[in-house]
């Protein structure tokens, strides 16, 4: 025989179980509105810095927040360390500044400054046949020169990442301190970020203008989502409340 007082005490648990989960998806929902603000902010102060003037890069000293540098414009003066040029593999699905697409590298050269400090420019992709011309340096020279382009963060590095490879001077990320170590650099003298150079008048390779800035931005799919949990929980409470206090259908007799 069923105990009422259990079973009361069994519905009562489970009324406190569906709040606390209704509860829970507002939280949730809550977070991803707070991250839908926060990454529509970094999109627009992005879009802003990206059509900024350029800023001429102070000395390595006086660098302080570098966040300050970084997705926008930025001149720098100085010279091609040309014989220290290093690879990053890539894979270019989508070209924005030229016919090249497909497997390829992006080419980076130290470019040292008067202070003796390095910062790495991206001078653009390159097809994998045509790599090998431009790690030995094509294209660029030994005299001072000033350079302008976006300034972007590095690229994390994740337990999954191969080590580069020393033989042939490629590496899989475009990270700074370890591109400084491919190339002989001191990373004590490299800057903590890199520089990506704007499409070539010219054209040709390499083919710069191929700046890749990713925000995914799914928080509005993902707050739906969590509100529309949240929403349901009242209807389907409301709906086996009403089921229980008809209580169980009692089956009909057999004449």
């Amino acid at each position: 025989m069923t105990n009422p007082a259990a079973l009361r005490a069994g519905q009562w648990a489970f009324i406190g179980l569906m709040l606390a989960l209704m509860a829970l998806f507002i939280e949730l929902g809550s977070w991803q509105t707070i991250r839908l603000a926060e990454k529509e902010a970094l999109i627009a102060t992005v879009t802003e810095r990206l059509h900024a003037a350029p800023l001429a890069l102070p000395a390595s000293g006086d660098w302080g927040d570098v966040e300050a540098f970084l997705y926008r414009p930025v001149s720098v003066e100085g010279r091609w360390l040309r014989d220290k040029t290093v690879l990053v593999f890539t894979s270019l699905m989508e070209p924005k500044a030229g016919p090249a697409s497909g497997p390829g590298y992006w080419v980076l050269v130290p470019f040292e400054r008067a202070d003796r400090s390095v910062v790495f420019v991206n001078r653009g992709f390159v097809p994998e046949a045509e790599a090998g011309r431009f790690r030995a340096g094509e294209g660029i020279t030994e005299e001072p020169v000033t350079v302008t382009g976006i300034a972007l963060k590095p690229e994390a590095v994740g337990s999954f990442t191969p080590a580069p490879d020393t033989a042939e001077g490629i590496d899989w990320v475009t990270n700074p301190a370890r591109l400084a170590a491919l190339a002989g650099l001191d990373p004590a003298t490299v800057a903590p970020f890199t520089i990506d150079l704007p499409q070539n008048p010219a054209g040709g390779l390499p083919q710069g203008g191929e700046t890749v800035l990713d925000f995914p931005n799914n928080h509005l799919g993902y707050l739906l989502t969590w509100f529309g949990f949240a929403a349901l929980v009242p209807p389907l409470l409301w709906f086996w409340l009403r089921r229980q206090r008809r209580g169980p259908e009692t089956p009909a007799q057999k004449p």
